[in-house]
């Protein structure tokens, strides 16, 4: 691959972007360089933001695409909700948008109709420190990346400090016994918990899939059958039937943007969220109590003994019906680099975690306390198909909430615990076929 003059001295002012940051790029891989179509032009689909300096810095990042390489990039938005059957739909009638900001191991469900990305993905890995394993996964099927790995959104425990205090708890509990007991006192309070039983893409899933592993429990074991009828399971649904009794009412409806509602109109006082709630109460001077009050703490550790969380996923994909691939890879390539990466951290104020791992550097993990939960999501992530492999069962699996919903039927009584169970297996096994 030729490498020319322009791209070379564009290499070096990216390198030496990277270099402020103490970034040492090792350059493994030759670079690729892709040459845009002739009158390309490219549709992005993206989740809507929750912080607003993501899509900022990721319009301003775009724009400099443009101008540089005169390609223009369209951005629709869509609700977190909205995302996955859109991208789904594009895939099976080949056509709608280029490239589509994915959700976990979404990419897994039809790679088929997506543009391979290795060359580009090795690139970047050799030239960022690698790739973090679980990212990596949801993004490549064995050593053929099916799409780029972009960002992992951060989910910890977001709560009012003085509501926890006047709940008789001088410390936030580091165990789900404790973290029960703080529940109960601060419904007596007045000050309860909401988490979200509801089909909440990012939050939903990322609270069911805590409650499972924490209890020791998983949907399939390493070979892939489905092992959710079981003790662990039960252990973990009775937990949520008593967590869920301290909670305000209808928390089985949420989806992703009602716990930050209801925590900033002062209903609840401790949610699990990504960094986003934090900096709508800052911005807003009507919320600079509850803002100075906020405090952020990663998941108690359960019986399981250890810390294991989900976290949100997103991966960008390239359908093959596009009909400007190289102008895609260019753009992609573009963004990930350090200059535009590095910018669109900072702008997302820690509600981002980078997918590679030289960026772990970037000063935003340390301009605020109240970033630390979220530093290392994209490090200590579990994949949403533990114990088994990812793939199209885990994808779809995880697609229709069957995990989210069993949790939803036993804790508000529309099934039993047992046999909530066994509905959870019923529907799994039809993804699993082993």
């Amino acid at each position: 691959m030729t490498i020319r003059r322009r791209d070379f001295l564009a290499v070096t002012a990216a390198t030496a972007g990277v270099a402020g940051l103490g970034i040492r790029p090792t350059f493994a891989q030759v670079e690729p360089a892709y040459k845009p179509e002739s009158g390309a032009s490219l549709r992005l689909l993206r989740w809507t933001p929750f912080v607003k300096g993501d899509e900022e810095a990721w319009l301003a990042n775009t724009k400099k695409f443009t101008e540089a390489t005169g390609v223009e990039v369209r951005v629709d938005k869509e609700s977190w909700e909205d995302i996955r059957p859109k991208a789904a739909v594009a895939a099976n009638v080949g056509s709608g948008p280029d490239l589509v900001m994915c959700w976990f191991d979404d990419a897994h469900q039809y790679p088929d109709k997506l543009v391979d990305l290795t060359e580009l993905a090795n690139y970047l890995g050799g030239k960022y420190g690698g790739w973090y394993d679980g990212m990596r996964g949801y993004a490549a099927r064995g050593d053929q990346f099916i799409a780029m790995p972009l960002a992992a959104i951060g989910n910890a425990v977001v709560y009012r400090d003085s509501h926890v205090k006047a709940a008789g708890f001088n410390e936030f509990p580091k165990d789900t016994a404790g973290f029960l007991e703080l529940c109960k006192a601060m419904k007596a309070k007045g000050t309860p918990a909401g988490f979200p039983h509801g089909k909440a893409v990012g939050d939903g899933n990322n609270y069911a899939h805590w409650l499972l592993w924490s209890h020791g429990a998983q949907m399939v074991d390493a070979e892939g059958k489905v092992t959710i009828n079981s003790p662990e399971t039960l252990a973990a649904i009775n937990y949520a039937k008593e967590l869920y009794a301290t909670f305000i009412p209808g928390t089985e409806s949420w989806q992703d943007v009602n716990n930050n509602r209801a925590f900033l109109a002062g209903q609840v006082s401790l949610i699990a969220n990504g960094v986003s709630v934090y900096y709508t109460a800052k911005g807003d001077p009507k919320l600079a109590e509850i803002a100075a009050d906020i405090r952020t703490t990663n998941f108690p550790i359960g019986p399981v003994g250890k810390s294991v969380e989900l976290h949100q996923t997103s991966s960008l994909l390239l359908f093959k019906h596009t009909k400007y691939p190289e102008a895609a890879k260019a753009y992609i390539k573009f963004m990930m680099e350090a200059d535009q990466m590095n910018a669109w951290l900072t702008g997302s104020s820690a509600y981002c975690c980078q997918a590679l791992k030289s960026f772990a550097k970037n000063p935003i993990w340390t301009a605020d306390p109240i970033h630390a939960p979220y530093s290392r999501a994209s490090e200590t992530l579990r994949p949403n198909g533990y114990a088994g492999p990812l793939g199209y069962a885990s994808a779809a699996t995880m697609a229709d909430y069957v995990l989210v919903d069993m949790f939803a039927a036993a804790v508000t009584g529309q099934r039993s615990p047992e046999d909530a169970m066994k509905e959870a297996e019923r529907r799994a096994n039809r993804y699993y076929r082993v």
